[in-house]
């Protein structure tokens, strides 16, 4: 747990270095979220209501589900998959830990930094610029502790496993770029899931995607309570688990590929 720890926090202070980078991202982030939010306006027009979400409801949407860009990797996350073409992998399954739990700890430290440089800037500025809805109790602030966290925990064993193709082609960013594409439109970071035919969401319930988006939003916001909101937690943590165990099994028979081949 030590050696988790140190290395979390050494992968933090190594993603505040790239201060340019996080101030390039951090304002792209904020201008594609002002083109959303006024898309939202138009949308609603003299609407006080749609879905059940009220406009400055989604307009917090869209200022969280562009805060959380940068925490959960939407965009890319090739580390894994420069490892693996590298070499380095190598060295990595060498370390006192293991492979997945390793670059979970990078990983982690990764998103707390990108999560409190990006995210909660974008959230103070959306704050500035709009009137924008905040959770209203101090038990619900913690529930959205708990489900933003797991959150990164899905999205990581996701990512993981994502990456994994590696090990059986030579350049699995081809992969990679489905697989996050993917997500965007069925996490429900394009547009709120509660906006989408039934059918829609239900299928998009049957994927690990809502966990990583629109579970924390729809927490945040109030929607999710009481029953609803331990179901919702309960997917979370059941798409860690089976996310989890499929990279272990994945990563097992590509590393015995590896060994085969004399890498």
């Amino acid at each position: 747990m030590r050696l988790f720890y140190e290395l979390a926090k050494l992968s933090f202070r190594l993603q505040l270095t790239y201060r340019t980078a996080n101030l390039a991202g951090l304002a792209t982030n904020f201008f594609f979220g002002l083109l959303r939010a006024a898309v939202l306006v138009a949308l609603y027009g003299a609407s006080r209501e749609v879905a059940g979400l009220s406009l400055p409801d989604a307009i917090t949407y869209t200022g969280l589900s562009q805060a959380t860009i940068a925490c959960l990797s939407f965009f890319g996350w090739w580390e894994v998959m420069h490892s693996v073409y590298s070499g380095d992998i190598a060295s990595d399954l060498l370390k006192p830990m293991g492979y997945f739990t390793y670059w979970l700890a990078r990983d982690l430290g990764r998103a707390m930094a990108s999560f409190f440089v990006r995210g909660l800037t974008i959230m103070l500025a959306y704050a500035l610029v709009f009137d924008i809805t905040l959770p209203h109790s101090t038990g619900q602030w913690l529930a959205v502790g708990v489900a933003l966290t797991l959150s990164m925990l899905v999205s990581f064993a996701y990512r993981f496993l994502v990456s994994l193709a590696a090990f059986w082609t030579p350049d699995a960013q081809g992969v990679g770029r489905f697989a996050f594409w993917l997500s965007w439109f069925l996490s429900g970071f394009l547009m709120p899931l509660r906006f989408f035919p039934d059918w829609f969401v239900r299928l998009c319930k049957l994927t690990p995607f809502p966990s990583m988006v629109n579970t924390v939003i729809e927490v945040y916001l109030g929607v999710l309570t009481g029953p609803e909101l331990l179901q919702a937690v309960g997917m979370q943590l059941l798409w860690i688990g089976i996310l989890s165990g499929a990279s272990q099994l994945v990563l097992r028979a590509g590393v015995h590929k590896l060994v085969i081949q004399g890498g």
